[in-house]
């Protein structure tokens, strides 16, 4: 069979350039509300007074909380009171994930965006990126599948109750505030394994998301059941291979029609590589092509419209008394689960 002639692409692909404003948007985003979270905890810590308003959006840091509640609410109908935006934004980005694939992951999530930069930052210093023995990858890759297990059955194994009880205790109602004292106060262990990681992402592509993050086996797995997948045209592919080697995810782009796999992330990344008109597209149905503009703007319409109903409706920020507060954040030390 006769490879078809390259058609070059009339116009430049500016996917990835909007992807990344997209990513650094987010990342800004996350960085105020971090920086907002620290003055408001700093506020009750020092018994000075009260300035800053805390930031309900930090409790997008707060998966576990998140999948709590959504088991509290499925099982009661009410939304819980203790971090409700953790439940509102997991709900967000699991949408994101139905319509758009792994979409958070590409475009909106921080640790994505920094573990991306990591290896694109391996890419240059030491022109190339390693990839794990076939044996070792998967091996490796079904971790964030065992861990993302773990949390489903600890959540949906705890009656109504005591997922209550948990989350309405001192430790559940800061369970914000012990998460940045966390990272704060990094433990030796913690330390060596963050720089193992950081060290681990220079080298292998996408090591965080691809190895060990559960949200994203989570995403992963929703995105499975979105109608928006890559399509390769076979009349117009010329057999390349650019596709598969710019694959941050290690799919075989270039030998599949289309591609069904949960580690795909919806980057894009593939399309803006190939060269060939029509080639290589983001496809609803497998017809309708959808463009990096259109992910963009619906995903972030699903943000916007989620967290704007939630703030409508009174789901958004916990309703506790700033007394309650000033009473425990100062013991969030010595406060355990």
């Amino acid at each position: 069979m006769l490879r078809p002639q390259l058609i070059r692409r009339t116009s430049a692909d500016r996917s990835q350039r909007l992807r990344q404003s997209v990513q650094y948007v987010f990342v800004a985003l996350n960085l105020w509300i971090a920086a907002t979270f620290y003055v408001w905890v700093r506020q009750y810590e020092g018994g000075v007074t009260l300035v800053h308003d805390r930031p309900p959006g930090v409790e997008g840091w707060l998966p576990i909380a998140g999948l709590l509640n959504l088991k509290a609410f499925l099982v009661s109908g009410r939304v819980p009171l203790i971090h409700p935006a953790a439940m509102v934004l997991l709900i967000a980005f699991a949408a994101m994930s139905l319509v758009f694939r792994r979409s958070f992951c590409s475009w909106f999530c921080p640790v994505g965006t920094i573990s991306e930069q990591l290896w694109k930052l391996g890419r240059r210093l030491f022109r190339r990126n390693w990839m794990l023995p076939r044996w070792a990858d998967l091996g490796l890759r079904s971790i964030k599948y065992l861990l993302l297990g773990f949390f489903l059955f600890a959540a949906l194994a705890m009656p109504l109750e005591s997922i209550e009880a948990f989350m309405h205790s001192p430790y559940g109602v800061i369970a914000d505030v012990k998460m940045l004292e966390f990272f704060q106060d990094l433990s030796v262990a913690g330390s060596v394994l963050l720089a193992v990681l950081i060290l681990s992402s220079i080298f292998v592509t996408n090591f965080w998301c691809r190895y060990a993050c559960p949200y994203g086996a989570l995403m992963g797995l929703v995105a499975l059941a979105s109608p928006i997948r890559i399509r390769r045209q076979l009349d117009k592919c010329i057999d390349c291979g650019k596709c598969a080697r710019a694959c941050p995810s290690l799919l075989p782009v270039d030998r599949l029609i289309q591609i069904r796999s949960a580690e795909c992330l919806g980057c894009m990344e593939c399309v803006a590589s190939c060269p060939a008109e029509g080639a290589l597209d983001l496809r609803a149905f497998a017809r309708k092509r959808i463009s990096a503009a259109w992910v963009a703007a619906g995903a972030c319409a699903i943000f916007v419209i989620v967290v704007c109903l939630a703030r409508i409706t009174g789901h958004w920020a916990s309703p506790i008394p700033s007394q309650v507060y000033m009473e425990w954040i100062p013991l969030a030390r010595y406060l355990s689960h």
